[in-house]
């Protein structure tokens, strides 16, 4: 049977499911099974990749974790800019937003919650700096080596807040040699904009110990949702990332790397539109209403700006028997932010953070210590501190009656602040040839405060609650072949008690847990051929969910009492022949409350708006967790003499996906398409490509929201067509 033939009816009979976690450099010849992974890898084999998913740099392969690792090349022949659209290529993912905020889902576990000093389940590292609140996780993907994404609890070595797993990305070093690259695309959407995408990097050597690079990005997607009311259009982007790094590397045993950062984005993305006309608005004389997708008729301009500057030292010291290593972070965050509660050009709601705004200062140390000589024992322990303070400044702007009648205005001026401080260890243990034994635990204590200030009225001083918890993960691997290994695992994840920084009373909802059981093969049973299955289950409780405010137009934080999860991913990557490979990735994600006896829910008024009840949505599908998804990528490149052209594509599909607790309102099964057509010159310096993505054109709702005035949506970027070039020198 050939390759291809054998792809084909693998793919057909597993529901095809892709792995981006190692890249094919040139295609494999036939080998004995007991051919070494290095003697394949130089041989034109799958490619091992390295992560450091476990605080230190292992293969992908070995490690009892379920990480799908996306490689600089795979982000750029799939079109992904940023976080968010790891949907497409990561199994089990949703990169899920509320009032434009990145908040991420993995296997049904995430976060709603859009407060400041409230950090997701769902954790984000760069460069091993933790990013602190929902404000700074939005990450434009700007000279990334890889993105690594670990499914499940990771309550020991990364232990903070990573109830369901964490999204740990990875930029290079500078280099001692000197090199860089420009590269430029630009692209067609809807109502005759533009995106415009601009960026370079620049690395080499100051002197034998000093190396520095800069790494700069010019994002922008003109605004492309009619504007019914003001005669102009919404829902465009504009973001500028710099970073800059410097090494200093005295002797091969000691490594320092100062890292500088800067983001700014502004953005009117948040521009809504109500689902099925549903507003209050619609009951008074004048009302606008959409007539289709990407149109909106809010009366005021939405807003979502930010600047986040961020400063990050790491050390690493090579003592011998042991490796010491810092991690240092400080970060800081400006937010404005505006929208409107009707979504209608009737003044009824407005909820807007811009005088003043939302501000977050947060620092972050690490230091770890580990094992460096071989051995059958391996270990890793460490010692973390985090402080953080917020303020924000929320003006809730109120008009029940419509025009002409009385307008309420308040001003919520919250303080909140954390301090967290943890230790850790983690160690892996030879039992026997193939077998080994890992375990882990982490103490964590934690104390928030909180003050509440409304209208100029302190409601209650300062209150403070302490919160502590252990939390541990034992894992046994065994290498039944020499590409081959079995693993299972216990483990458990925890996320402290937090304020909800619109609330009017001092007391935080309680911390969430979870206990997660996981069992899984990572295989290479061909040398072109690479198939990892992961299955798990959840014991999930005390969710932190988000809910609507039943009157005004705030949110407010709550526990659900519990949600069973469980399900599985299969990912696969196959080089077909010496130009084709594939790479698909599946995931079944059973994720219901399992009890959760007074969620809230919405249900539609005939003249529009919403009442706001109480309902049993126990059995019910969490929020943001599609049943199944799946996708389905290419790579094919061919030799012409002068250059190489490629084409590569992606496909990704999703189950329906629901909104709100009563699973009243959802976006049904849908499917988006992205594809690159690329020429590179012989020295493969020179690079030109044609690119779309959305090919379809498909109109997905990003978010749902729900409340007393609305249920209002915005949709996924429609259409984008274009031509990039790139130049490496």
């Amino acid at each position: 049977m050939s390759r291809l033939s054998f792809c084909v009816l693998l793919l057909a009979g597993a529901a095809p499911t892709a792995v981006y976690a190692q890249e094919a450099a040139t295609p494999p010849a036939p080998q004995d099974q007991s051919t070494t992974t290095e003697e394949r890898a130089s041989t034109g084999g799958l490619e091992d990749i390295v992560v450091t998913a476990t605080r230190r740099e292992e293969r992908l392969q070995d490690i009892p974790v379920a990480v799908t690792a996306v490689t600089s090349e795979s982000l750029t022949t799939s079109g992904i800019q940023d976080v968010r659209a790891l949907t497409q290529v990561v199994p089990g993912f949703f990169g899920g937003k509320n009032i434009g905020l990145f908040l991420p889902v993995i296997r049904g576990v995430g976060s709603s919650s859009v407060s400041a000093a409230d950090e997701a389940n769902v954790a984000t590292y760069i460069d091993g700096v933790y990013q602190p609140d929902p404000f700074s996780t939005f990450v434009d993907l700007a000279e990334v080596e890889r993105v690594e994404v670990l499914r499940g609890p990771q309550g020991t070595v990364f232990g903070r807040n990573a109830t369901g797993g964490l999204i740990n990305i990875i930029t290079p070093d500078p280099s001692f040699d000197a090199r860089g690259s420009v590269a430029g695309r630009l692209g067609f959407l809807r109502n005759n904009s533009m995106d415009y995408d601009i960026r370079g990097y620049v690395t080499g050597g100051l002197s034998d110990t000093l190396a520095m690079d800069v790494s700069a990005v010019y994002r922008k997607t003109e605004d492309y949702i009619l504007d019914l009311v003001h005669d102009g259009k919404l829902g465009g982007i504009e973001v500028v990332n710099v970073r800059s790094k410097l090494l200093w590397q005295p002797s091969d045993s000691a490594k320092i790397v100062l890292t500088g950062e800067i983001t700014d984005q502004n953005s009117t993305t948040n521009a809504t539109q109500p689902l099925n006309d549903n507003t209050a608005g619609r009951s008074f004389p004048g009302v606008i209403l959409p007539a289709g997708p990407w149109q909106t008729s809010v009366d005021s301009i939405p807003q979502l700006d930010f600047r986040r500057y961020n400063l990050a030292l790491r050390t690493k010291f090579e003592l011998g028997a042991v490796n010491l290593e810092t991690t240092s972070g400080y970060m800081h965050n400006r937010t404005l932010q505006s929208t409107d509660s009707d979504a209608s050009n009737i003044l009824l709601g407005i909820v807007s953070a811009t005088d003043p705004d939302i501000t977050s200062e947060s620092f972050s140390q690490e230091v770890r210590l580990l094992s460096a000589n071989p051995g059958r024992f391996q270990w890793l322990l460490g010692a973390y501190a985090f402080w953080l303070d917020a303020t924000a400044g929320i003006r809730i702007i109120s008009r029940p009656g419509g025009p002409g009648t009385a307008q309420t205005s308040t001003l919520l001026s919250p303080e909140l602040s954390t301090e967290s401080y943890s230790g850790f260890g983690e160690g892996t243990y030879e039992l026997a040839d193939s077998l080994f034994l890992t375990g882990g635990i982490r103490y964590t204590w934690e104390k928030r405060k909180f003050t509440q200030v409304v209208n100029g009225n302190n409601l209650f001083g300062e209150t403070d609650q302490s919160f502590d918890r252990i939390t541990y993960r034992v894992a046994l691997r065994y290498e039944f072949a020499p590409d081959a290994n079995v693993y299972a695992s216990y483990g458990t994840g925890y996320k402290s008690g937090v304020y909800n920084y619109t609330s009017t009373t001092p007391t935080p909802v309680a911390p969430e847990t979870i206990d997660s059981f996981e069992v899984g093969v990572k295989a290479d049973p061909l040398d072109w051929l690479r198939t990892n299955l992961s299955l798990y289950y959840y014991d999930y409780q005390n969710l932190q969910v988000l809910a609507r405010a039943p009157t005004g137009n705030t949110f407010i934080l709550q526990n659900a009492a519990s949600a069973e999860v469980y399900g599985g991913e299969l990912e696969v990557t196959a080089v077909v022949s010496p130009d084709f490979t594939i790479r698909a990735s599946g995931a079944f994600t059973h994720a219901d409350y399992k009890d959760f006896p007074l969620a809230q829910g919405f249900i539609p008024l005939p003249t529009g708006g919403n009442t706001p009840v109480s309902e049993d949505a126990s059995g019910n599908q969490m929020t943001r967790s599609p049943r199944t998804s799946f996708n389905l990528g290419f790579n094919w490149g061919r030799d012409i003499g002068s250059g190489r052209i490629g084409v590569s594509g992606n496909l990704y599909h999703s189950s329906r996906v629901y909104f709100d607790f009563a699973n009243r309102f959802s976006q049904k099964p849908y499917s988006l398409l992205s594809g690159e057509v690329s020429w590179t010159s012989p020295s493969e310096a020179l690079r030109f490509t044609l690119w779309a993505t959305n090919l379809a054109n498909e109109k997905v709702f990003r978010e749902i929201r729900n409340g007393p005035l609305t249920t209002d949506v915005t949709y996924e970027t429609p259409r984008r067509i274009g031509v990039g070039a790139s130049l490496k020198f």
